[in-house]
Parts: structure tokens; sequence; C-alpha cells
């Protein structure tokens, strides 16, 4: 039952929580004093890392597996994240197109233009989603229900190894799926869609969060000796999606203010995450 919720809260809990910052007017850069797209992206990758470094890992090293096997499927983990990326399986895209563009090395741009699925270039752009009507909308929602079932099979990874744990899987799951979700809110608008069918079918995706929970629960449960070799993947995934998606999106020439506020951010998400660890532990 505790997956189960938790897997519903951060599948579809993170789309209303999306769309009702879009409705609220949210700007991409956080202008004016107001928390913008670039602030949450700081938040989740602070998140992400934390359960990755402070409670995934350790917990996962603290086995008896040994720590060259560990690091191994580490390393797997990432290359194997990495090759879902390029099938645009896993790609999460968060940049909604606001503020300057990093600069790009000579050749850059035709490696960029490849990627007109991601949601990267949707929050402006939707190059996709002038061509055929619709098209765009369920290629996303496609690739969205892949990553939201590997979503689940990693929180209910974390749910068994430790209830701790599966809270702070869930939590930094929530953080960095809010961006990814306001993306794709934007460009099921652009392919036509009104706006309470665009939450509905992002919301739809989001739920099969619940399903990758309970079939991860089963899975885990029958391979309890694998358990820290999960724990592990788990880890390589929110390490690639910080590291690889997040971050990148950061690095923009900034004023020093902002600057500083996406440093705070970033602090932020690692606070928060280390305050629920202490809470949950506590209870």
């Amino acid at each position: 039952m505790a997956i189960l919720l938790a897997t519903l809260t951060a599948g579809i809990g993170s789309v209303w929580l999306a769309a009702l910052l879009l409705r609220l007017g949210m700007d991409g850069k956080g202008g004016a004093g107001r928390v913008g797209s670039q602030h949450l992206l700081s938040l989740a990758a602070g998140a992400l890392l934390a359960t990755a470094f402070m409670h995934l890992l350790p917990e996962a090293f603290e086995s008896h597996a040994g720590a060259h096997d560990l690091f191994l499927t580490l390393l797997v983990g990432v290359v194997f994240f990495f090759l879902l990326d390029k099938a645009e399986l896993w790609h999460h895209g968060h940049e909604h197109g606001h503020g300057p563009e990093p600069a790009q090395m000579p050749g850059q741009h035709a490696a960029h233009d490849g990627h007109h699925h991601s949601h990267a270039h949707h929050g402006h752009h939707h190059d996709h989603a002038h061509g055929k009507k619709g098209s765009g909308g369920w290629a996303i929602l496609t690739g969205d229900s892949v990553h939201c079932f590997g979503d689940g099979i990693l929180i209910a990874s974390a749910f068994v190894a430790d209830m701790r744990l599966g809270v702070i899987a869930a939590l930094s799951v929530l953080a960095h799926e809010v961006p990814h979700h306001m993306g794709d809110l934007v460009v099921m608008r652009q392919t036509g869609a009104s706006r309470r069918t665009a939450l509905v079918k992002v919301s739809l995706a989001g739920a099969v969060t619940a399903l990758g929970g309970v079939l991860g629960y089963f899975l885990v449960a029958q391979l309890q000796d694998w358990l820290p070799y999960f724990l592990v993947v788990a880890s390589s995934s929110f390490v690639y999606v910080a590291l690889a998606d997040l971050i990148p999106q950061l690095q923009r020439r900034l004023s020093a203010r902002e600057t500083v506020a996406q440093i705070l951010w970033l602090v932020a998400g690692i606070v928060v995450v280390s305050l629920v660890s202490g809470l949950a532990h506590a209870h």
C-alpha cells in the first residue's frame, strides 16, 4: 500500500502540481522573485544527487555484495540509461526554452537538432508539434509511460529495502517530474488538446508509475539477494538524470544573483531530502 500510494503521488501528483504552476503563470526564469522552472531544475538535481549518494548507495554498500560488483553495476547502469536516452525512451528534457541558449561548439547544432522529440525544445519551439496534428502528443505520452513505469520500479526497490528510502526516492521522483510534466502539458496544448484533455492524458501516463511500483514490488520481493543491485541501478538512474539532463540545462551565462539562486535551490534540494530522511527515520 505504501508503494502504491507513493507511486501515485509521484506519478499523478507531479502532473497536477505542474498544471497548478502553469495555471499560476510561472515563468521560465523565475524573474521578479518568482519561482521558475530553472529553480525547480536546481531543486530536483539536488534532491536526486542527495538521494543517490547519501541514501541509496550507502544502503547498497552496507550489504554483503562486493564493492567491485556494485561499482560495476553503477557504471553499467549509467551507460544503460545513456542508451535509453539515445533511444528517446528516458529523455526528460525539462528545459522550457527560456533565457539564452548555452554557447555551442561548431557542429554541435546537428546533434542538438536530432532531439526534435525531446521536451527540451517544446517550451516555445514545438517543432514536431506543428507537423501532423496530435502525432507529437502521442509520442510524448508513449515516452512518458515508459519512463514512469521505470520510475515505479525504482521506487518499489527503495521501499523494499527500507520504508525511509522509499519515501525519499518518491520525493525525488516527484521533484524532478514537475518541470518535466510542465513541458508535457505545454506540448499537449500545442497539439490541439484542451487544458482538461491534456491534464487527463498526461495524468494517465503518470499513473503508469503505480503499475511499475506493483511489478517492482513482486519482482524485488522474489529477488531479495539482488536488492543491493536494484538500489545501485536506481542510483545510476538518479545520477544520470541529474548530471546528464538537469545540470547541463543550468550551465548558462547568468547574472551573479541568478547563479546564487541556482546554487541555493540546489542546496535546498539536498536539505529537503536530508530533512525528510530524518523525519522518516525518527518515525
